[in-house]
């Protein structure tokens, strides 16, 4: 993908298989969305940012959805929504999380910080293609944002 490029969703997944599995659900849906994915949240900051490996890329150019594991490496799901939600310029993006937690508390912090839904990942792989591209349509097709 040409990183100066705008694009739609910042897939942020540190599990390959699981990119794999909701890069290939968004592209079999009724619109095919121009994704991104990286593997953790500093990559994920990096790229929103234009930073680190991301110097290249146009930072004004701001993905339409964040599509955001909660459990990562480096730096969570947490800390990245904080960043997001707490810069005024990064703040209208939608940020959805995606988790296999379906802790309370987790769901709780998580909208506390401004995350826009949570999403508990289904066990079976047509439920999740299927919730991922409902939600990718949701926020890339109905949902109406400032300008």
């Amino acid at each position: 993908m040409n990183l100066a490029t705008e694009i739609d969703i910042l897939l942020v997944e540190d599990n390959q298989s699981d990119a794999d599995l909701a890069m290939r659900a968004l592209a079999k849906g009724d619109f095919v969305p121009r994704i991104c994915w990286v593997q953790d949240g500093v990559e994920a900051l990096d790229f929103v940012n234009g930073t680190g490996a991301f110097t290249e890329r146009d930072s004004s150019e701001l993905p339409k959805l964040v599509l955001l594991d909660l459990k990562m490496p480096r730096l969570d799901g947490f800390d990245v929504l904080r960043a997001l939600k707490g810069d005024e310029r990064t703040r209208p993006i939608p940020v959805v999380m995606l988790s296999s937690s379906n802790h309370r508390r987790d769901v709780t912090e998580c909208y506390r910080m401004g995350a826009n839904g949570y999403v508990t990942e289904p066990i079976d792989f047509r439920k999740l293609s299927a919730t991922i591209v409902q939600v990718a349509t949701y926020w890339l097709q109905f949902n109406q944002i400032p300008k």
